[in-house]
């Protein structure tokens, strides 16, 4: 049981340090309570327990400090982005597309960012990993943009071809 409960537990904590990252965005620091900064604080440098933090979690989303809205709700208010991060160009780094895998209903305009320092682009492939002309960038320098309509259901694989380690898909439902 106590095994079960470590795996369950795990992705509760890394779901929970998402959220909060993600309301980081829109929430100023200053108005996060001081027990919720330290609490998390503690839990970092080990001071705290995973079930003490997760406390703190439940407790955050159950008196609606913390809010978690519907991810299609959420894809459908913003403009559908993915990001081409910082460091993405270098085969040892962690950087990925982000999102990895980007969730749109049909007839949705994705847009495409370069936040690297180096050139990028995006090349559109078959199941076998193959170039295939259905949407390609030119090359896209650092802050360029590129945007293709995604007009009917299914995935969609894209590779950078001077980067070819870095792949992201596209689902269209």
């Amino acid at each position: 049981m106590e095994q079960f409960q470590k795996k369950v537990i795990l992705p509760i904590m890394v779901f929970s340090i998402l959220l909060i990252s993600v309301s980081a965005n829109t929430v100023n620091a200053e108005s996060a309570p001081e027990w919720v900064k330290n609490t998390a604080l503690w839990y970092g440098q080990g001071i705290v327990s995973e079930q003490e933090f997760l406390n703190m979690i439940k407790f955050l989303i159950d008196n609606d400090v913390i809010t978690i809205e519907d991810q299609k709700e959420i894809s459908m208010k913003t403009d559908p982005t993915i990001t081409i991060p910082n460091g993405n160009f270098n085969v040892s780094s962690t950087s990925f597309y982000l999102p990895l895998n980007l969730e749109i209903p049909v007839d949705t305009t994705v847009t495409w960012v370069n936040n690297d320092s180096v050139p990028h682009n995006i090349q559109s492939q078959d199941d076998s990993g193959k170039v295939i002309d259905m949407f390609n960038s030119p090359p896209l320098n650092t802050g360029d943009k590129f945007s293709y309509t995604f007009e009917e259901e299914g995935i969609f694989k894209y590779h950078c071809s001077w980067h070819p380690w870095r792949v992201g898909l596209v689902t269209v439902n």
